[in-house]
């Protein structure tokens, strides 16, 4: 039932007394929202193929968040992959219902792109109607316990040979980043598949280490070796420490005292606190959003949701809708200088 908000008080008190819902703000009711929800379902639009980190996420998600939405819809997982990312982004921006009933993800990597390179970008990162994200997320650089580098130290005097798989990737990325702005000595090998094959390279000799593989990769694959101190994290490549497992490893941030650079190394490692990035479209009417909101926040605090997360070793650290979209004003508020000196490290190592 529709209430209107051109009632009288009195009349406000004596539909609340009979248990109508009343919003005064919006004239929407609780079974307004019930009956939007229920009538189709809701679909969660991920764009990347099934079976990596972002499509187990959202199917995580899928299979509790339906009952915390009013109405309890069921929940369809759509895998979008394409253009790393921008296939679901442009979709959920200019062709997806902005009525509420589709919300996407897509690579962390995906909204920080457009402020260096707009190809093949439609979309407006500071438009989407951002939802959270289920955790954080921690790159690391490591190296295998049987090689000399030991420390970040260590890996500032010698350099090492490090494994990645191909251009645009974290493992990439970040190789040539951590290279190029403290100046190391590294050889970076491309063509490794994945976070496995890199982390089994590693093991076996092939390459001394990695520098740009996620924490949430390396502990369900490699968690006997890490309690085994077969494996040394030299830094936690992002601006937020990550669990307890990682206590002592340092920030990269805090490894320079030149502004300059730390300021850089921000901009570069921002995307891993957003790390599973969900949104709706702009113009997602408001009650409609602040209900998908609340329920992703209620669904990440849900018993059942924990329970399942903690027996498939998925990170869970929430971050909000709102601190995602600071974080994307704060970088894209850069000084076009520094934006610039970010493309320069993004191309190739420098070397000593």
């Amino acid at each position: 039932m529709l209430v209107s908000t051109r009632i009288w008080p009195a009349a406000i008190k004596v539909l609340g007394s009979i248990g109508l819902a009343v919003v005064p703000c919006s004239g929407v009711t609780a079974q307004d929202l019930a009956d939007f929800f229920r009538k189709q379902p809701f679909q969660i639009v991920v764009g990347s193929a099934a079976g990596g980190s972002y499509d187990f996420y959202s199917r995580a998600l899928a299979r509790h968040m339906g009952s915390h939405l009013p109405g309890q819809p069921g929940i369809v997982v759509q895998n979008m992959p394409g253009g790393g990312g921008y296939l679901a982004a442009n979709y959920i921006y200019s062709a997806a219902p902005k009525d509420g009933s589709v919300i996407a993800t897509f690579s962390r990597s995906v909204p920080f792109q457009p402020l260096y390179d707009r190809t093949g970008v439609g979309f407006d990162p500071l438009r989407l109607a951002w939802i959270g994200s289920p955790s954080n997320e921690a790159s690391v650089a490591l190296a295998w316990a049987t090689t000399p580098v030991k420390t970040f130290a260590d890996l500032r005097n010698r350099g090492m040979t490090v494994a990645s798989t191909g251009p645009g990737t974290d493992s990439s990325v970040y190789a040539r980043v951590v290279t190029n702005v403290f100046k190391l000595n590294n050889r970076i090998v491309t063509g490794y598949r994945g976070s496995g094959d890199m982390l089994l390279a590693a093991e076996r000799g092939e390459v001394e280490g990695v520098i740009g593989v996620s924490w949430s990769s390396i502990w369900p694959a490699k968690k006997d070796a890490v309690e085994a101190g077969r494996i040394n994290f030299l830094a936690q490549l992002a601006l937020t420490p990550k669990g307890d497992r990682l206590a002592g490893v340092p920030l990269i941030v805090d490894l320079t005292q030149n502004e300059s650079d730390k300021r850089l190394l921000e901009i570069v490692f921002a995307r891993q606190t957003i790390a599973f990035p969900f949104c709706a479209p702009p113009e997602v009417p408001p009650d409609r959003l602040k209900a998908i909101r609340d329920a992703f926040a209620r669904t990440l605090a849900d018993p059942q949701f924990l329970a399942d997360a903690e027996k498939a070793n998925m990170s869970i650290g929430p971050v909000s809708g709102d601190e995602m979209l600071a974080i994307l004003k704060r970088v894209y508020a850069s000084e076009p200088a520094l934006v610039e000196r970010v493309k320069a490290v993004l191309v190739e190592p420098a070397g000593k």
